[in-house]
Parts: structure tokens; C-alpha cells; sequence
């Protein structure tokens, strides 16, 4: 695999920690290289997050030379020849280069190689096979950084053979159009996906959420959207019906507002518990989607008092989304809609201004009436808008006991 051009070495690239660990794998004897997003969002000019190598070291001989650099390694992932280097709380994944020997549709079984091209053949799209040496060498065999400059997301090789081997390389696809392709996907990326997209129903809840997460965190996550639906992607993914008018009208809300993969999930599904379950949601993002989901909508021209005991009750998060969620599904005056969102981010939420302590105090014993008599009072308090101040709030705690002959 030969080198197509050097380019100015970023910062990362020649930082200590970076430097330690490719010296540490060159010392003994391995070519190693940076590999895929970070190469790929530094010719594009994005952020770069994470660094990940590639190196002809076996990972027994990775780990042995790390070791001997004074370098703390992990093995992550020994059977897929994968080790992790932590140098000053930074970690860096290095991957022994590989060839698939058997896959399943989801996993591969692999063997180790030195051979570079062998290892860039089994990426999924041109853009991730991209290599970046310490001396800022660029090894590119399938074109992928003109792809990148060009917006086009391929598949290395034929798109249903690669499909085969993987099926989240179906959501990748998508995904990857989503956060970098512009214009029309590729066309036979898309009927390779078509195809395929029965093979879906095998993912992981797990592997299926980290997934429509980034898809739907992404700047053409509407689009894209439309593409799966056109596509007839969505059935197979097991969340229910979906709404991609309503996303895309949600997203282009949100170009005022900051972007919610959570909200935007509560936009494209219009049966919250199905989707809920088959992501495998934490009990938080199950509870906002829910919140958001299954219950009536919020109206913009509600009066202040109205939203301020919308805002109460239901906590400030849950009231946004949900008028963002009625704005996308049914839109109406703007003027409204900002209004109301604007009061609602800004009002500040009181709390009751008595407590247990004020009725045990009027000696009322410990038990359910206690609660019963702060839901009552709290009701009140919340009926004439949040008005009564504590000794209004006592003296109507005084007058159920008397009324009730509590003691």
C-alpha cells in the first residue's frame, strides 16, 4: 500500500502521548499507523475525537511493547487482536491488522495479517480506510478522500457481500450519509440495503440505540430518515410505527434550539413502549420518551397560569418537548410556540411552601394522612397559581383539619 501524499502534521498527531505509543510500537519492530475517523475528519476538517491505530504487530507483541515503554495496556479485545494503550488518561485502541476468515452476518472470526491492503478491504466504506503514519504519510487505496471531499458514502467492494458480513453496516450506511454525505446516497449502497434489511431483526436493542442515536444526532438525520422510510427500512428495526414528516419537521424546529436525539426519537415514533423496549432505553430516556409520547399536547396560546401548572406538574424538560413535539406535528403561529417555550425555559419552578413538619406540628400522627393533607394543600396552592405564601398555605391546612376533625 503505497502513500498518496503527506500533509501537515496535526497537533494530536506529534503530542507526546500520541508520539509515546506509536515509538513504543515502532521500537519493536511494527509498522503502525492512525486509521479511520480521526484520518478521515482531519481532511475534512472536523473535530477529531478519538485516535485508533492499526499496526502489523501481533497483539501479544502490542501488549510486550507497551509494557516495556512504561505504557499501561489494556486487552480489550485480544481475540479480535485489539489492545488498548492509556498514556495520561488517554486511551488509544490498537488493532493487529486482520482478515475475516468466517462471519456470521454479525461477527467475524479473524486472523492476524501484516498485510495492509488485506486489512483496508474489510472496512466497511472508503472514507474509514484511510491510514495516517507518524511522519503525516497518507495511505489511501480506495479513493476514500476525494469520496469524503465529494460527500459519497461507498461500500469497499460489493455492497451486499460487505452487508453480508455485517448487517449494522446497513444502519452504518445510513448513519454515515446522515453526518457526512451530500446530495443522493449512493444508489447501490441503497438497493444492497433494501435487500438486506430483513438481516436487521438480528441486532442487539443495545447495538440497534447507539446507532439510531448518531443517526439521528446527525446534520441530515431528517433526510436520511426519508430515505429509510422510501427504502422501506423502518418496518424491520421493530420500533413501531414511525412519523418522518414529523422528525423533519421537529429538526427543522430545532434549527432555533438545541438538537435532541431523545426528542427527536419521541418524533419519529409513534408508539413510544415499542420503541422503549427494543432500544434497550435506560429507565431515564424510557421515562422523557414516554412523558413525551403518551400525553395529550400542549397548546401554545395556553394562558400563563395554565403553563406554569403544566410546568409544575410535569417539570420543565417534559413541557418543552412536548410543544415542540405539537409544534412539528401540528404546526401553527410561531409567534406562539417561541412564546410559550421561551416562558417555559425561563420560569423559575417554586416549591410548596409548607411541609410535613408544619402538619405534624398542628399534631397530626405520622402516616398516610399526611401525604393526603399535603396533596391538598398543594392542590389549592397550585389552583390559585402559585400564589399563597406560607402562612396563607398554614391557615388552609388549618381549616381542612378543622373541617376534617383531624388531630
Amino acid at each position: 500500500m503505497q502513500a498518496v501524499e503527506q500533509i501537515t502534521s496535526p497537533d494530536w498527531l506529534t503530542a507526546p502521548t500520541t508520539s509515546a505509543v506509536l515509538k513504543a510500537v515502532s521500537n519493536a519492530g511494527g509498522d503502525i499507523k492512525i486509521v479511520g475517523g480521526a484520518v478521515r475528519d482531519l481532511i475534512l476538517g472536523r473535530p477529531v475525537g478519538d485516535l485508533d491505530m492499526a499496526t502489523t504487530l501481533p497483539p501479544d507483541a502490542v501488549m510486550a511493547a507497551l509494557e516495556k515503554a512504561a505504557i499501561k495496556a489494556v486487552a480489550t479485545g485480544l481475540s479480535h487482536g485489539t489492545v488498548t494503550a492509556i498514556v495520561a488518561g488517554r486511551p488509544y485502541e490498537i488493532t493487529t491488522l486482520r482478515a475475516d476468515i468466517e462471519t456470521d452476518g454479525r461477527h467475524a472470526k479473524v486472523a492476524f495479517t501484516n498485510d495492509w491492503l488485506t486489512d483496508a478491504s474489510r472496512r466497511d466504506f472508503t472514507i474509514n480506510a484511510l491510514y495516517l503514519d507518524a511522519d503525516g504519510w497518507l495511505f489511501d487505496p480506495f479513493d476514500g478522500r476525494h469520496d469524503a471531499a465529494a460527500g459519497r458514502i461507498r461500500f469497499i467492494g460489493d455492497a451486499g457481500h460487505r452487508l453480508g458480513e455485517d448487517i449494522l453496516r446497513l444502519l452504518r450506511f445510513y448513519r454515515f450519509h446522515a453526518g457526512y454525505g451530500r446530495g443522493a446516497a449512493d444508489a447501490a449502497g441503497r438497493a444492497a440495503c433494501r435487500a438486506a434489511a430483513a438481516g436487521l431483526r438480528r441486532l442487539s436493542g443495545e447495538r440497534l440505540q447507539a446507532e439510531l442515536v448518531k443517526l439521528l444526532s446527525a446534520a441530515g438525520a431528517a433526510a436520511v430518515a426519508a430515505d429509510m422510510a422510501t427504502d422501506e427500512i423502518w418496518p424491520y428495526l421493530g420500533l413501531g410505527g414511525v412519523d418522518t414528516d414529523r422528525l423533519g419537521h421537529l429538526i427543522n424546529l430545532e434549527r432555533l434550539e438545541n438538537s435532541d436525539p431523545v426528542r427527536r426519537l419521541a418524533a419519529l415514533c409513534q408508539e413510544p413502549a415499542a420503541a422503549a423496549a427494543r432500544l434497550r432505553l435506560s429507565n431515564q430516556q424510557r421515562r422523557r420518551l414516554m412523558a413525551i409520547g403518551d400525553a395529550p399536547p400542549i397548546d401554545p396560546g395556553s394562558t400563563p397560569k395554565a403553563l406554569r401548572a403544566a410546568l409544575y406538574t410535569l417539570g420543565r424538560q417534559t413541557v418543552i418537548d412536548r410543544l415542540m413535539i405539537t409544534q412539528a406535528t401540528s404546526p401553527g403561529t410561531t409567534a406562539d410556540y417561541q412564546s410559550a417555550r421561551q416562558f417555559a425555559a425561563q420560569w423559575a419552578i417554586p416549591e410548596l411552601p409548607i411541609s410535613g413538619a408544619d402538619i405534624t406540628a398542628l399534631g397530626v400522627a405520622e402516616g398516610a394522612m399526611i401525604g393526603q393533607l399535603l396533596r391538598a394543600v398543594e392542590t389549592w396552592w397550585r389552583d390559585h397559581d402559585f400564589q399563597p405564601d406560607h402562612a396563607a398555605c398554614h391557615r388552609h391546612l388549618e381549616g381542612l383539619l378543622a373541617a376534617n376533625k383531624v388531630r
